[in-house]
């Protein structure tokens, strides 16, 4: 089971809920167990610095936890609501009726390939010429379906979404 950015987003906001539950319960022991040193070392008349509820770094460990468990609620909430591309390509439909049987070839084999193929792959594929099969792509490029861009000694033709 593979799981997407949403379910992966809800699950780091429970744990965070889970996390947030424990620690309020923590904090409210602590501050439970200092007020009661505090009071104890009140009624001895002592020096309020030689409490060791003030001398414990406790509480910041707490607060500092708290701000961990915010970023991963904040982090679950961005996966939750944010948007995220799909990682499959999409192709938008085209009228496979305005083109001929070549042109159509050509768009299968450019689908059939995540949208983009060398152009002398598409000679080797088809067993059209250099010259056939370069008219057809001008074709198919003007008509807005494909794009060709230079890549060394050959084209790569990218099957636009």
């Amino acid at each position: 089971m593979s799981l997407n950015h949403k379910n992966t987003g809800w699950l780091l906001i429970g744990f965070s809920v889970v996390l947030l539950l424990i620690l309020t319960s923590v904090k409210v022991n602590v501050d439970k167990e200092g007020a009661y040193l505090c009071e104890v070392i009140n009624q001895n008349n002592l020096d309020m610095s030689q409490c060791p509820a003030h001398q414990s770094s406790t509480s910041w460990y707490i607060v500092g936890a708290f701000g961990l468990v915010f970023i991963i609620f904040a982090i679950g909430m961005y996966l939750v609501f944010m948007p995220f591309e799909s990682q499959k390509n999409v192709f938008k439909k085209t009228d496979m009726s305005k083109l001929d049987e070549e042109e159509k070839n050509i768009y299968h084999l450019l689908k059939q390939n995540n949208g983009s193929m060398y152009q002398s792959d598409i000679i080797k594929e088809t067993n059209f010429s250099k010259v056939k099969t370069s008219r057809i792509l001008d074709k198919m490029s003007g008509k807005g379906l494909i794009e060709r861009q230079r890549r060394g000694m050959t084209n790569i033709v990218i099957l636009k979404h």
